[in-house]
């Protein structure tokens, strides 16, 4: 990830007030998923120290597992992985897949300028 892109959306999150307690981004996995392992290997390290980690910090959930207390779904998750942009524990959009580092930042992204403002 491009340093300029990160600090870039950084400036954004804080001016449109992005950034929240309450904004999660859900990761929905399981066990022997080959791209779940692709996406631990190529972008789990550095998400919670870029611009849309710090925005909306990871919360790993297992696919056959109960939904945390306080989170709506607008559909049960189906393929793994899946990232589900909770605020407020309201899902508010969703990455169905990994399609590579070099779509899951911009998909991402545009999710989280697309949530509700706390």
């Amino acid at each position: 990830m491009s340093f300029l892109r990160t600090a870039a959306f950084l400036t954004f999150a804080l001016i449109a007030g992005v950034a929240s307690a309450e904004t999660r981004l859900m990761m929905v996995e399981q066990a022997g998923c080959s791209y779940c392992a692709q996406w631990h290997a190529e972008v789990g390290p550095e998400y919670p120290k870029t611009a849309e980690g710090i925005a909306a910090p990871l919360l790993p959930q297992d696919l056959r597992a109960p939904l945390p207390t306080g989170v709506t779904l607008t559909s049960p998750p189906v393929f793994t992985p899946t990232f589900i942009l909770l605020v407020d524990g309201q899902e508010q959009g969703r990455i169905e897949g990994y399609p590579s580092e070099d779509f899951f930042w911009p998909l991402l992204a545009d999710m989280i300028a697309k949530a509700p403002k706390s």
